[in-house]
């Protein structure tokens, strides 16, 4: 008998090859042929109770994902560092796969799930229609099961190096959901605290210029004249073209760190200020204002000007 014989109807649409034996059953499937199917050696695979990869072989990281959150139905929400990483971090991956539940689910898992029952399920954000919990939520849920102190700091500190969240909003987020393992996690954010405005400001403009046609500048450059005397600081340096770029905070807070601001532009530094607020709220705007910039310094001959301390690129 011929696969086609076996099928009255299509088998039903999937996504990332992943769908469940109810679906192929109203398909016209018979359960026999299935289990058949999903034999070793098959051309199917079962990687869970119900749910069924229509391909042979190890399934991928997101076809995990997909068998995951499809057993958990639609009330499960991927967490920790996968989410993390659907948000852009590049983290390496647990073995399992951490999903929030509502606290009245009773499910037993398999082990390659890491099941954890909330009070408080976040409202998830959408990639490729796979539920992720926010920036802030993931990282926090996952610091709280960190033991390596390392690791612990790569969680709570990466989501603001590249703006995805603010030190604020990972402390609300603490203070909110359990206080189990929240000890270490607290102690990391109050060092983070220190510098956690001007890391996520950077991590703003980091995610500005990989959208920008620029190439990647250096961060955190302190400016010297030839003879090594200190100019000023910029937190952006093309220095193929000797144009800086500074952040500005309101009067009270940081503001005076950018002092020399007027001496780099006296030695010939093409030098854009963008205040914290547009960099938040008017990020094209100031796409358009860099590459404005960038055209205009690289017309002119480069300032005499050099770096004064190790530098990082984007």
């Amino acid at each position: 008998m011929t696969t086609a014989s076996c099928i009255t109807r299509p088998v039903p649409s999937t996504t990332d090859n992943v769908t469940t034996i109810a679906e192929l059953r109203a398909s016209g499937m018979s359960e026999r042929s299935i289990l058949k199917r999903c034999r070793p050696g098959g051309p199917w695979r079962r990687l869970m109770p119900g749910i069924v990869m229509l391909a042979p072989g190890e399934p991928t990281r997101r076809q995990i994902l997909r068998a995951a959150t499809t057993y958990l139905g639609h009330d499960g929400v991927v967490t920790g560092i996968d989410a993390l990483a659907a948000h852009g971090l590049e983290l390496p991956l647990p073995r399992t796969v951490h999903v929030l539940v509502p606290s009245h689910r009773r499910i037993l898992p398999p082990d390659f799930i890491l099941l954890e029952r909330t009070a408080r399920p976040p409202d998830p954000t959408l990639s490729g229609v796979l539920p992720f919990a926010p920036p802030a939520r993931a990282a926090l849920d996952a610091a709280r099961r960190e033991n390596d102190p390392e690791q612990l700091h790569d969680l709570l500190s990466l989501p603001l190096y590249y703006g995805l969240c603010t030190v604020d909003e990972l402390h609300s987020e603490l203070e909110a959901g359990s206080q189990r393992g929240s000890s270490a996690v607290r102690a990391e954010l109050r060092r983070l605290g220190r510098t956690g405005s001007s890391t996520y400001l950077h991590g703003l403009a980091r995610q500005l210029t990989r959208r920008s046609p620029l190439p990647p500048p250096r961060w955190n450059v302190a400016v010297c004249d030839q003879r090594g005397r200190p100019i000023g600081t910029v937190d952006a340096w093309w220095d193929e073209i000797g144009m800086g770029w500074q952040f500005t905070q309101p009067p009270g807070t940081d503001a005076e760190r950018h002092l020399g601001h007027l001496a780099l532009t006296a030695a010939g530094v093409v030098l854009l200020r963008t205040s914290a607020r547009r960099l938040r709220a008017e990020g094209d705007a100031v796409i358009t204002e860099l590459a404005s910039a960038f055209r205009t310094a690289a017309k002119r001959s480069r300032p005499l000007v050099q770096c004064a301390m190790p530098v990082v690129a984007a």
